[in-house]
């Protein structure tokens, strides 16, 4: 199905010059659109579920109108059309839930795709309704390693490789690159899955009720403890305990947690009765602990106890070639979590890409709900960016592909109607070969992870033959079994 006959406008106008204009912006834009230039001719009209939206101009009585289509479709989103100049009388309240703005007359096409973009966000969640149900489960979950990026790619492999064991994981990375999320990855594929996965931030908690938090307590153990009080290993019984920022814990408690992996038991506070305990410990700094134990600040021991199979995680400022992903991932559960939804250009995609982003993944998740906040339905351009991500002379990235996506300029999770944007030189110049050999073998990567290496199948989502697929796979070095069975 071609991208006009998914989206049909009907405008409702009395001016026939002034209506035909108004089709032309749509047709220009790849918006079919039919014209309707009296309210009688309402009964000769197509059904309006064949429509995503509807203009009507203020002088044909707009109110009026737009509420004879909402008790018709009440999935049928409108807009008010005006003159330049004209004041709106629509009553906004009044048409709550299928009045979605006014626009001009004259409108340029970016306003209308703007338009365009939030009618079918709002149709889509309207035919929803409360028929789609509400994600399950930590809005986190499997976010941050989305991507085709070789760093995360990696991290993906050794999360399937660790996770049917029983192995100690030490997660190490930056703030904000979704330790945890690698954690919870890990507890969701093993054997354990059906038991807790409790976490712990050892940074967060006071080194005197640490031990404490751990192992729990008995009552009157000390002043306040009013109560027995089971620990994180207790509530864990069976699953994962994940202790997170574990650079972060006092020597005297290392030295017990050690003892825990030892020996898998442990005394709680005020008790000298010993209980076995049967947990996968994962866990997660964002420190280096070999200098910290150059300082004098981490037990050696405890940390080859831990680092039985380390995980590094990417920094995003390393992967940025999967913030296309990443944005498009991010907005798709704010339109499941919180009913909205944003969209970027192509020029605030790029801003982005030349970004550091020190706050990671979590930055980024972070930005994109300001986003949606401030422009929702919106349409968000560079310069709508925050004042430190936008850069007003910017340099594309060499490992970035400015490629058009599904859904052209526009980085969201709705197809879009405006025109494509022309990638932009950066200032510096450009290796252009080395460019395209990046990003050919980039769409190799996808194609054959997405086929889970079947060369042919990959060959047809690239759209040629097999054997230019595999010569291709031979001049970059790319193994795969099939490959290897042809050769």
């Amino acid at each position: 199905m071609s991208r006009a006959s998914q989206s049909r406008a009907l405008v409702i106008d009395h001016d026939v010059n002034r209506a035909d204009r108004f089709v032309n912006v749509l047709q220009f834009i790849d918006c079919e659109a039919d014209v309707l230039y009296s309210l009688e001719s309402m009964t000769q009209s197509p059904k309006l579920a064949e429509y995503q939206v509807v203009f009507v101009a203020q002088s044909t009585d707009a109110l009026s109108t737009v509420q004879g289509l909402q008790s018709e479709s009440d999935n049928l989103p409108a807009f008010v059309l005006l003159n330049d100049g004209e004041p709106s009388t629509a009553e906004m309240s009044v048409l709550a839930g299928t009045f979605l703005g006014v626009a001009k007359h004259d409108a340029r096409y970016p306003v209308i795709s703007n338009f365009l973009h939030k009618a079918q966000v709002f149709s889509k969640k309207k035919s929803a309704g409360e028929q789609q149900p509400k994600r399950a489960g930590n809005i986190e979950l499997f976010r941050s390693l989305v991507g085709n990026s070789r760093g995360i790619r990696s991290v993906r492999e050794m999360i399937e490789q660790v996770s049917p064991t029983e192995a100690t994981v030490l997660i190490l990375g930056e703030s904000g690159t979704g330790k945890e999320v690698v954690a919870r990855n890990i507890h969701y594929h093993s054997a354990r899955r059906g038991k807790p996965f409790v976490p712990i931030n050892c940074g967060a908690i006071p080194p005197d009720l640490l031990e404490s938090e751990l192992f729990g307590h008995e009552k009157g153990a000390f002043t306040g403890a009013i109560t027995a009080r089971q620990g994180r290993f207790e509530l864990a019984e069976g699953g994962t305990i994940f202790l997170d920022e574990i650079g972060d814990m006092p020597l005297p408690m290392q030295v017990k947690l050690l003892r825990v992996l030892q020996e898998r038991s442990f005394e709680r506070v005020g008790s000298n009765k010993t209980i076995e305990t049967n947990v996968r410990i994962v866990a997660a700094t964002h420190r280096d602990l070999e200098k910290q134990i150059a300082k004098g600040t981490f037990r050696e021991d405890l940390f080859y106890r831990l680092n039985v199979f380390p995980i590094e995680m990417p920094r995003l400022r390393d992967r940025k070639e999967d913030l296309p992903l990443l944005v498009q991932e991010l907005i798709t559960r704010l339109e499941h979590e919180k009913n909205t939804s944003v969209r970027l250009t192509n020029q605030a995609l790029l801003s982005m890409c030349n970004y550091d982003w020190p706050g990671n993944v979590r930055e980024l998740a972070n930005m994109i709900e300001r986003l949606a906040i401030l422009f929702p339905y919106g349409v968000v351009d560079a310069r709508d960016l925050p004042s430190n991500v936008f850069h007003s002379d910017e340099d594309i990235p060499a490992n970035v592909s400015t490629v058009p996506t599904e859904s052209d300029d526009l980085v969201g999770s709705v197809p879009s109607f405006a025109a494509t944007a022309d990638p932009r030189l950066p200032r510096n110049g450009i290796d252009l070969k080395q460019h395209l050999t990046e990003i050919e073998i980039s769409l190799i990567h996808q194609a054959l992870d997405e086929t889970h290496g079947v060369v042919a199948h990959a060959a047809k989502r690239l759209g040629i033959r097999r054997t230019t697929l595999v010569e291709k796979m031979r001049k970059y070095s790319i193994q795969r079994s099939e490959l290897e069975a042809a050769s």
